[in-house]
């Protein structure tokens, strides 16, 4: 695991995508990022929330169960920002908001412990468009096919939270296979050999639970995606740009 951040308390790594954060029946037979993580530091270690398998970036563990429960609650009290970046269907011109409820999704065989009948909760989603692109490819109607950056913050943080409200704003993410569009996935999994979830966590900013001290634990694009972003943008200049804006957050002096 690559770590970005650890001290006494806290650990943080770049959690790469397609692992499962913890161990599931449903695949036995596969290492989750604790036990590697457990490994590579001989101790036990505590997640604090969580990211769907398909996404990458930031994760954060605990190194006690007591500093568990502390970060936990100011997760629930929305005391700790997070900021993803995604690429989309459709061109994002202006920033958005989504302030949508959303009931917990429900898997038969994944979820024996969760209650189908149970009331959409609160949940609230700001993006902000980073770059636009326009791809000389048809699907249907249209002669090219348009795409954004987006910069996106969840305000609460629900199951599938991003991936559901961005569907719902017709700029579903590429390589979603719950909620996208299959021919786009198809697309750039056979034209750019990219079969992942184009959603990473690139910073997670809380307060440290001993010192106060206000953190920003920051994960830059790699592996696949930052090979596509050098890859759809035409200049080693506007690459760097923009890679760097995604590191920093739109809202720097960038």
């Amino acid at each position: 695991m690559h770590i970005i951040y650890q001290d006494q308390e806290l650990v943080a790594i770049d959690k790469p995508p397609k692992r499962l954060v913890h161990r599931s029946y449903l695949a036995r037979h596969e290492r989750s990022i604790m036990e590697d993580l457990r490994d590579q530091l001989g101790e036990w270690v505590y997640p604090v929330h969580r990211l769907d398998r398909p996404t990458s970036g930031v994760l954060l563990f605990a190194r006690s169960s007591e500093v568990a429960r502390v970060v936990s609650e100011s997760f629930q009290r929305h005391e700790v920002s997070k900021r993803y970046v995604a690429l989309v269907r459709g061109w994002a011109h202006e920033p958005f908001t989504v302030d949508r409820p959303l009931k917990e999704p429900h898997d038969k065989l994944g979820d024996t412990l969760s209650d189908p009948e149970r009331p959409a909760q609160e949940a609230k989603s700001s993006f902000e468009p980073l770059a636009r692109l326009e791809l000389p490819v048809s699907f249907g109607r249209f002669p090219t096919a348009r795409y954004s950056l987006i910069e996106a913050r969840p305000h609460t943080g629900r199951r599938h939270q991003l991936r559901r409200h961005l569907h719902g704003a017709t700029h579903p993410i590429i390589g979603d296979t719950s909620y996208g569009r299959t021919e786009h996935n198809r697309y750039f999994r056979e034209r750019w050999r990219c079969d992942r979830l184009l959603l990473a966590s690139v910073e997670l900013s809380l307060s440290h639970p001993s010192s106060g001290e206000r953190l920003s634990l920051r994960a830059p694009l790699s592996g696949d995606f930052e090979r596509l972003v050098r890859a759809l943008w035409a200049t080693r200049s506007e690459q760097e740009a923009l890679l760097e804006r995604i590191t920093l957050g739109s809202r720097s002096s960038l």
